[in-house]
């Protein structure tokens, strides 16, 4: 199962490292503040390479998220991660913030006429 969510980067916790019997591996988990009218904070684990890709964000960044939730038993408990696969940064403030208006029209801006301008 593939999911998308969109939020703010809310913080960035410190890179956990250690052997497997695969070999050495790699997680950061950051947390996101959803958008909308009730925000929630949602943690999100980033494993192996995609580490990297929060080296690039900084906390308050506008970002969507890919992931994949999944849940294993140990010891007769449920534990879910919600491992991402992609992050996409988005732009620096809304559509609505980033566009500027021309100023309201005014009557002084309507340049005086005189007929002696007139060509003909």
């Amino acid at each position: 199962m593939n999911t998308e969510i969109e939020g703010k980067l809310f913080k960035i916790l410190p890179v956990q490292t250690g052997d497997g019997k695969f070999g050495k591996w790699v997680k950061q988990e950051f947390i996101i503040e959803t958008f909308g009218e009730y925000p929630k904070k949602v943690c999100f684990s980033a494993w192996g390479d995609k580490s990297d890709d929060l080296k690039n964000l900084i906390e308050g960044d506008k970002i969507t998220i890919s992931f994949n939730p999944e849940s294993r038993e140990y010891n007769g408990k449920w534990f879910t991660d919600l491992r991402i696969w992609k992050i996409t940064k988005g732009e620096a403030g809304s559509a609505k913030s980033s566009f500027n208006a021309p100023p309201p029209f005014n009557e002084n801006d309507i340049p005086p006429e005189d007929e002696e301008d007139l060509p003909f």
